[in-house]
């Protein structure tokens, strides 16, 4: 039996990071074991040029514990009113790594986004032309439509017409929580990628809904049922290169969460690793936990992989419940089970 296991240091490809207090408070637990993060541009306002984008790196990087080597990988928030230039030259300079689609009304502060498709088009066709990625929220916010069918309806709707349009830009799929997304990238090329949250592998709607709501396990996408979560669990453990960790964490306080409508998201930064271990050797495959981490996100965005290394050994891990920050206490994600991976920094 394995007792220890040493990966490249991971990246997280989807992080909520926010601002002021609560990204003082948060960041330092991503950066414990993170090399790099594509930081999601949902603040308000939303950082839509790339002055906004130069602004908030800074914050960041001011707020990392002393000594710490996190890079944080900058995303510009599409909107209809975009300008292609402002984007290309952000990209030129090394700023951004890439645009994210939030469908308006989505989710978290996405009432910035985008209704008008053909409004961002120019913006598409740009960023296909100097191979920067899209990042999309997959859900079709019509209210016509099942909250739990909403990502199925926006590969048909959105997704696929989209690609076909802009058909050399390279796209993210994230956070998808369906067998239909999971079916869907495996049928394309290699333009298309998928990140997978750590809280999407663990749970299914019966623990948001099943003998009285938890708000703590609410999130957009929402979970969906079994089903989905063992395929979204078959396509993070079989090592295939489309498919890599960003974790959607996303840090509310208990007292937003416990809210009549209440904030959607999992705070997963300080237990992720531990959690995926414990998924991976469940599924008898620890052998592509790297991959998964640490090799198949960086290989999509044409990045290096980190050269230093993060090691897992075989022993009780234990987290805390909650994080104090200034604006209040933020429960850590609670997978329900024993974690037997603690994780250190080699």
């Amino acid at each position: 039996m394995t007792q220890t296991l040493t990966l490249r240091r991971p990246d997280d490809w989807h992080l909520h990071l926010r601002d002021g207090d609560m990204l003082r408070a948060v960041l330092p637990h991503t950066a414990a074991h993170f090399a790099r993060a594509i930081i999601m541009p949902n603040l308000v306002p939303p950082v839509v040029r790339g002055a906004d984008a130069a602004a908030y790196r800074d914050r960041i990087l001011a707020a990392l514990p002393e000594g710490s080597d996190f890079t944080p990988l900058m995303t510009l928030y599409l909107t209809e009113d975009t300008e292609p230039d402002d984007v290309a030259a952000a990209h030129a300079s090394g700023l951004i790594t890439a645009v994210k689609l939030y469908p308006a009304g989505a989710t978290t502060n996405s009432a910035s986004g985008v209704s008008n498709f053909d409004k961002v088009a120019p913006v598409l066709d740009r960023m296909a032309d100097i191979g920067l990625p899209l990042c999309t929220h997959g859900e079709v916010t019509d209210p016509e439509v099942d909250i739990f069918d909403r990502e199925a309806v926006f590969i048909d709707r959105v997704m696929d017409p989209l690609r076909k349009r802009h058909a050399g830009l390279k796209v993210v799929m994230e956070h998808i929580t369906t067998s239909d997304a999971v079916a869907y990238v495996r049928s394309a090329g290699a333009n298309l990628g998928a990140t997978i949250t750590t809280h999407h592998l663990v749970i299914n709607r019966n623990h948001i809904l099943a003998g009285g709501i938890k708000p703590h396990y609410y999130c957009l996408p929402v979970a969906k049922r079994e089903t989905h979560r063992l395929a979204l669990r078959a396509a993070a453990t079989s090592g295939d290169a489309r498919f890599f960790l960003g974790t959607d964490s996303a840090p509310h306080t208990d007292a937003n969460k416990l809210l009549p409508c209440g904030c959607a998201g999992c705070f997963t930064a300080p237990n992720t690793m531990s959690i995926l271990a414990e998924i991976f050797e469940q599924d008898g495959a620890l052998k592509h936990l790297e991959a998964f981490t640490s090799l198949n996100g960086p290989a999509f965005y044409g990045l290096p992989v980190n050269e230093d290394t993060l090691t897992l050994t075989r022993t009780s891990a234990a987290y805390p419940d909650h994080i104090d920050t200034p604006e209040g206490p933020v429960t850590v994600f609670d997978p329900m089970m024993p974690l037997n991976w603690s994780v250190s920094r080699d």
